[in-house]
């Protein structure tokens, strides 16, 4: 049989497709739609002149000889994609030893034989079915994001009234990201009818969230029961519920609840529920609801999410997925890079500063588990500082800071032994007086100091609660409290 027309027997191409049953036919079609130029080999003569039909270069050859090369220009890419997985393990061998730089990419057709591919020089192995698996999944996974989407923002607009976003106490950028996002939703789907207020309890104190705030002009107004009252509907944004997280009664109806931080389906008259703690940031939710509903986003709005997803995830380093990898690449040219510049390098506040001091300070290390107390502060967003500083010294696998304000003690902490949920254990510790959780290698904790706020020497109060307290959660860790080495 005459060679493949289009190459003769030189010259060069990126692509060769060996093997053409219907996984090589649709990468070669594939490939051939975008203009590349693709060699495909076929044992069967039939098919070959099938492809020759439809404008592809093909010639007869058996792959499975060690000298199938013979004669064939030079490639680049190799897709060996047989059905059969002694041919494609011959083709692989062959391949591999006459031409060392080639990339090959091949196809097996069980787990056991994809490793033995890999052994023989395959750089990338498929395995269709686990292809078709994931790519089902991912489908399934964005039918219903865009359904969540859809119901989310028909729901809006049907509202008329004051829509109160509210976001967790202290609010972080992933907070305040996500509710800018939220009105930006609700001001598309009603614009002229649906009023958007975002409240925030406690304080913004951390310097990066101030200057946030600051300079992408967010209107964040101080949470007031009365005010509350007048909303006609609630939402609340990285916080599950009322009264977690939050200042609300548990017993307020809020309308819509959009979180990652635990499972959820919302108190009874929810009328919208989202919370997926298997995502890196809330914002990262929000950015997608953007997308599914093709909503041009403000440059402010997408600096906004871009830096909560950042931080919610440490620069991508801590509990980030795909997703948030996906949605980051969505808002980075959106974004304002001198804004985000600004806010990441704000100053560092003298506070802050001596709450760090005071934290490297104060250490004690017990088994790998490092506990600071940092006395009495004002700004509670100085402690996840300190937790973050604290997790990086040699031999510290967990970092507990804690410290007290005027009416609560807050606990920080950070951890990076896989063995163990820092969230879970945190729950479990503190939630049943205050509020606890998070993640498996970041989580907080809030004990309100309810009959004792009125005490004046809040570090001796700070020393006498928390004694108990870490007792328990060495109990539930697993550590002598007694056998640590103080630092």
């Amino acid at each position: 049989m005459p060679e493949a027309g289009g190459f003769g027997k030189t010259g060069t191409v990126r692509y060769a497709v060996l093997g053409c049953g219907s996984t090589g036919y649709h990468v070669a079609r594939e490939l051939a739609n975008r203009g590349e130029k693709v060699l495909v080999c076929d044992n069967d003569e039939a098919r070959v002149r099938e492809l020759r039909d439809q404008k592809l270069d093909a010639i007869a050859r058996d792959i499975r000889d060690p000298s199938f090369l013979s004669g064939l220009p030079g490639f680049e890419i190799a897709f060996i994609l047989s059905g059969d997985h002694q041919t494609n393990l011959a083709a692989v061998t062959t391949l591999r030893k006459a031409m060392p730089s080639v990339h090959i990419v091949a196809r097996a057709t069980d787990p056991l034989g994809a490793g033995l591919l890999e052994s023989m020089g395959a750089d990338l192995v498929l395995y269709p079915q686990q292809v078709v698996a994931r790519a089902a999944i991912h489908q399934v996974d964005k039918l219903h994001v865009a359904g969540l989407a859809k119901r989310l923002h028909d729901l809006l607009a049907g509202w008329e009234g004051t829509l109160g976003i509210i976001t967790h106490k202290n609010p972080d950028p992933d907070a305040i990201g996500s509710a800018m996002a939220l009105a930006a939703i609700a001001r598309h789907a009603h614009p002229r009818k649906l009023e958007c207020r975002i409240f925030y309890d406690g304080i913004i104190g951390h310097q990066e969230n101030r200057t946030m705030v600051n300079l992408l002009e967010i209107k964040m107004e101080r949470l007031d029961p009365q005010v509350i009252q007048d909303c006609t509907y609630l939402a609340l944004v990285d916080c599950p519920g009322p009264g977690m997280n939050n200042s609300l009664s548990p017993r307020t109806r809020v309308h819509v609840i959009i979180d990652h931080h635990q499972d959820g389906h919302g108190p009874e008259g929810t009328a919208f529920c989202d919370v997926r703690p298997g995502i890196g940031a809330t914002a990262s939710i929000l950015t997608q609801y953007l997308q599914e509903l093709d909503i041009p986003v403000e440059r402010n709005v997408a600096t906004g999410l871009l830096y909560g997803i950042r931080s919610d995830t440490r620069d991508f380093r801590r509990n980030v997925t795909p997703q948030d990898l996906l949605n980051a690449a969505f808002l980075l040219p959106l974004t304002d890079a001198d804004l985000l510049d600004q806010i990441m390098s704000p100053s560092l506040s003298q506070e802050t500063l001596d709450v760090l001091g005071n934290a490297i300070r104060n250490r004690r290390i017990h088994s790998g588990y490092l506990f600071s107390n940092v006395g009495y502060i004002h700004n509670r967003d100085a402690l996840p500082q300190a937790a973050d500083l604290l997790i990086s010294l040699e031999g510290v696998n967990t970092a507990l800071v804690y410290g007290i304000s005027d009416d609560a003690i807050i606990i920080s902490a950070r951890n990076r032994d896989i063995r163990l949920h820092i969230g879970n254990v945190l729950d479990e510790a503190f939630g049943d007086i205050g509020d606890a959780g998070g993640h498996p290698n970041m989580a907080a904790a809030t004990i309100p100091l309810t009959y004792f706020r009125r005490v004046k020497n809040k570090d001796a109060l700070l020393a006498l609660v928390m004694e108990p307290l870490l007792k328990k959660f060495m109990d539930l860790v697993g550590i002598d409290s007694e056998a640590g080495n103080g630092v």
